[in-house]
């Protein structure tokens, strides 16, 4: 029979198993980016809607917010100073309020009768249009009602501008008196609308009919044109004036009579009940995925072909020895670092079994180092938290050795219970630290030979929460906090700071509260005697399931009577 090369065998293998999967991947990749990108145009567009939005809303609202006050000056300087209507105070006041702004360009006060002041950079008496859109201003107010036209054109100066009429009626006892109106320039709204029309993106503004409100190019899209026929336009209509929020999708757009797709977001405009439209041709949008797509088949294919001749070549190079640096390498990857490869070949195969022995040594020796060094870690941290347990509890001399014997009896504790190692080390390093936070409380309480005031002892109590701040500060402490923060708590809610119950408190707090209140109890205080060690027990055997954890309590009994608690009394302090 004759005998397939290894080499064949190889390079087939290979060109099964990378080109499928790279192709696979090629294309998984294409349409993850296409997806990606698309996502990024809507977005874009999402986010050039919106900030137009804002900014339309951000000063209407600061317009109407300037206007409310200066009618609140002419109703006042009309009515509580009976001033009249052409009086120089009053005219002063319409001449300041046109000054300051460059949007707002005419302003008019009149009285029942229509006559009255009005000044401004503009004259309407000269723009016939906009003076039936100032009579539809004062019929509204006439009424009662406030008003507030939709964009209109303008000329001054042989330059034409959209702008916006409001006005609000003068009423004094519900009877009207007057209308103050103003001419608010938009030319900076168009202004943006347009530095934000580029790359084949068109962003204009349409009302609560559909109709167009600003626009970019004024001039080649008349105001007031009916554009409810496009999909996204008719998405917002759809809402009838209450669309929230900005909305983005796709459709087809009737452009010279064929159909064209297209990417359009609508964002409201609440206080105007407009939409800032944003639209713009797919094939414009998504120019950036066409191109992805071809370039990544274009070196997609390059790195097949570079990987086959890389493939055919390294493939001459390894035949026999492969297996045995695979099975040398699997000891590795499994923890084995005293396995050598065995191999003699005068070729590189050769210097790599050599250079892989030299590696496993090195590996070996590393481990081992490291293995050291972290168990010498180990005991500096736990060297450390004891240091720092042990400076806490210097600053009490009655409290002597307390966090030591707290740790140890905590741990005895879990250690019955049997809980998992990782959960005794976190225990013992808690108890060593839970009364931390003392470091903050001052020495006059601390040290205070009787009993404490309740104000003292609320100040005492604040130890739990200053002690847990100070462990936040450490990353690799977090999950300490617990039992430095509420080892005070009670399963009955009378505890501190929190008043938490039952399952509410962590497993790792109600330990330690047991270990802590047998070393309290034990121990000779300036308040009170130690107890002996069994009623120390029995005591808090009574109050489990009140107060303490009945697992931890009976967990304590256990090893008490087991003797393998072993406890040396404090001597009494003077």
């Amino acid at each position: 029979m004759k005998r397939i090369r290894i080499l064949h065998v190889i390079l087939s293998v290979l060109v099964l198993a990378s080109v499928g999967p790279l192709v696979f991947y090629a294309f998984q990749t294409m349409a993850s980016n296409r997806q990606e990108l698309e996502t990024k145009e809507m977005e874009l567009q999402n986010i050039t809607t919106d900030s137009i939005a804002n900014e339309i809303y951000i000063y209407n609202a600061t317009f109407q917010q300037q206007f409310d006050n200066l009618l609140l000056d002419v109703h006042t300087s009309l009515f509580d100073r009976q001033e009249g209507y052409n009086s120089p105070d009053l005219r002063e006041k319409l001449k300041r309020f046109v000054g300051p702004s460059s949007h707002i360009i005419y302003v008019t006060l009149t009285d029942a009768q229509g006559r009255g002041p009005s000044e401004g950079t503009y004259n309407a008496d000269s723009d016939p249009f906009l003076i039936e859109v100032l009579k539809k201003a004062f019929a509204a107010s006439e009424q009662g009602i406030h008003y507030q036209s939709d964009p209109v054109m303008i000329t001054q100066e042989q330059s034409q501008f959209p702008s916006m009429v409001v006005s609000r009626p003068i009423m004094r006892r519900n009877r009207f008196q007057g209308m103050l109106a103003v001419v608010v320039e938009l030319q900076f709204l168009v202004d943006r609308l347009a530095s934000s029309s580029k790359r084949g993106l068109e962003a204009f503004v349409v009302n609560n009919t559909g109709r167009l409100v600003l626009t970019p190019n004024p001039e080649g899209s008349a105001i007031g044109r009916d554009m409810s026929d496009a999909p996204i336009i008719q998405q917002f209509l759809s809402w009838r004036g209450r669309a929230r929020a900005a909305e983005t999708s796709s459709f087809d757009l009737m452009i010279e009579g064929e159909p064209v797709r297209m990417v359009g977001t609508y964002s409201p405009v609440q206080s105007l009940q407009w939409a800032v439209i944003a639209q713009k041709k797919e094939s414009d949008a998504y120019i950036a995925v066409d191109k992805m797509e071809r370039e990544t088949l274009k070196w997609g294919v390059a790195a097949l072909l570079m990987s086959l001749a890389v493939g055919y070549f390294f493939t001459l190079r390894i035949v026999r020895p492969i297996r045995v640096l695979t099975e040398s390498s699997r000891a590795i990857s499994r923890g084995d670092f005293s396995t050598r490869v065995h191999l003699v070949s005068r070729t590189e195969i050769g210097e790599l079994a050599t250079t892989f022995n030299l590696m496993s040594s090195d590996l070996e020796l590393y481990v081992e180092k490291l293995k050291a060094a972290a168990e010498e870690n180990r005991k500096l941290f736990l060297d450390s938290i004891r240091m720092i347990a042990a400076a806490v509890d210097e600053k009490d001399p009655y409290t002597h050795g307390h966090s030591e014997r707290v740790a140890r009896y905590s741990v005895m504790i879990a250690t019955n219970l049997s809980l998992p190692d990782e959960e005794i080390e976190t225990i013992r390093v808690s108890a060593h630290l839970h009364d931390v936070g003392k470091i903050g409380i001052a020495d006059r309480i601390l040290n205070k030979p009787g009993v404490l005031t309740q104000e003292e002892f609320a100040i005492m109590k604040q130890h739990t929460q200053k002690g847990a701040t100070i462990l936040r500060r450490v990353r690799q402490l977090a999950e300490m906090i617990p039992g430095v923060e509420l080892h005070h708590e009670s399963l009955d809610g009378r505890g501190y700071p929190y008043g938490l119950q039952g399952d509410e408190i962590p497993r790792l707090a109600r330990i330690i509260a047991v270990a802590d209140t047998f070393d309290a109890m034990t121990t000779h205080r300036p308040y009170q005697s130690a107890m002996e060690p069994g009623v120390a027990v029995e005591h808090i055997l009574s109050l489990m399931g009140k107060r303490f954890d009945p697992d931890a309590a009976m967990a304590l009994d256990t090893v008490f009577k087991s003797g393998r608690l072993k406890m040396s009394r404090a001597a009494t302090l003077a």
